[in-house]
């Protein structure tokens, strides 16, 4: 009897380790599974590198990552270096290119739908680009990607609140315009150019120094960034507000094939980094452009340097303009797609009522923050 005991001790004492043993390997892996796991990717954009203000979010990206997730890596590459956006793209739908941070219209050789949430004269204020997400065509265009497409939309990031026309002359009103050949950021713009009866001409913004030099072209679209590239040659730059001139949006974006085999933990330290970024991204923008207009700003169109356009002047340009541009629109997007184009006109147009100039949080950022990285020649 006494040895029948020891062996239901023994016996229970090797189940009671059998089931301690089990519970820790099942206790492991979940616990490995709360921490981030490693990522290398590559982040494709279509913008130049630094000191352009959107580069610079993307090198803290970079930076940050392997803070966030140790042994991470971020392979950047700005404008042209991998992919053009359709290519880029295309890549992430099929899982072989993790993530970009594209020009929206861009896309539409892909999808035409992309053209819905473009065009000047829309989204006027910087209150009402920075509530782009807001937007019902927005968030349309995000499930549609999700989707039809296998891409992840995560947010929107900003153009320069300053873009505008830099040119040999200032050019401010319809008349200005006439007969002038303009660099032109897509066919969108051009649209709008030829409704001032100016001569558009597109061209990749490395060759435009030479274009200047040359008299093939009087001036171009651009960003306060491309204009401080070219202030020599153009030094004659005129703003409308933050998208009279230009209204077409970044996005940031990821391969669903790359992003849903993450873990959710992977996913979660990820997400929260890129909206670190896209706040950077904000302040950056609006600094560098607020930089720039405070060193070359001047109230006297005659002279050269940065003129920020009175609410009489963009209206003049706005209504010369008519709906040409989403004319054009129109033309290139399926009928589906068509009621989206005017309600996101309607949409943009209430937003910058409801956002007037000088009541956007980022218009009250603090830029002495950032200075020492925002490099204005």
């Amino acid at each position: 009897m006494y040895r029948d005991s020891l062996r239901s001790l023994s016996a229970a004492a090797g189940t009671l380790a059998a089931i301690t043993a089990v519970s820790i390997a099942a206790q492991q892996p979940a616990l490995a599974q709360d921490a981030p796991r490693k990522v290398v990717l590559r982040f494709v954009a279509d913008f130049p590198p630094p000191p352009h203000p959107a580069a610079l979010a993307m090198k803290y990206f970079g930076d940050r990552l392997p803070q966030v997730i140790p042994g991470s890596e971020a392979r950047l590459y700005y404008a042209g270096a991998l992919y053009s956006v359709p290519e880029a793209f295309e890549a992430m739908r099929q899982g072989n290119l993790e993530m970009t941070w594209m020009q929206i219209g861009k896309a539409a050789p892909v999808d035409p739908w992309m053209m819905a949430v473009i065009g000047p004269g829309i989204l006027t204020t910087v209150g009402a680009v920075d509530s782009l997400e807001k937007t019902k065509t927005f968030k349309m265009l995000v499930e549609r990607l999700e989707k039809q497409q296998l891409i992840k939309v995560f947010g929107a990031g900003h153009m320069s609140f300053g873009m505008g026309i830099g040119g040999k002359k200032r050019l401010a009103k319809p008349a200005d315009f006439a007969g002038r050949k303009l660099r032109s950021m897509g066919p969108v713009e051009n649209a709008s150019l030829s409704s001032w009866k100016a001569s558009p001409v597109v061209m990749n913004f490395g060759e435009v120094p030479s274009a200047l030099e040359s008299g093939v072209i009087d001036g171009l679209m651009t960003s306060l960034g491309g204009w401080n590239s070219v202030r020599e040659q153009a030094p004659y730059f005129t703003m409308g507000g933050a998208g009279v001139f230009i209204g077409d949006y970044y996005m940031i974006s990821a391969s669903r094939r790359w992003w849903d085999r993450l873990t959710p933990a992977t996913q979660a330290a990820l997400q929260k980094l890129i909206a670190e970024t896209v706040q950077v991204q904000k302040e950056y923008n609006w600094c560098f452009d607020k930089m720039a207009y405070d060193k070359y700003g001047t109230k006297d169109p005659s002279k050269p340097g940065i003129y920020w356009m009175t609410p009489q002047e963009v209206s003049a340009m706005v209504t010369a303009m008519g709906d040409a541009p989403t004319r054009y629109v129109k033309s290139k997007t399926p009928d589906a797609a068509n009621p989206w184009v005017d309600t996101f006109v309607k949409e943009g147009r209430e937003l910058s009522k409801q956002n007037p100039p000088g009541t956007s949080w980022i218009e009250k950022v603090d830029c002495s923050k950032h200075a020492s990285k925002i490099v204005i020649k």
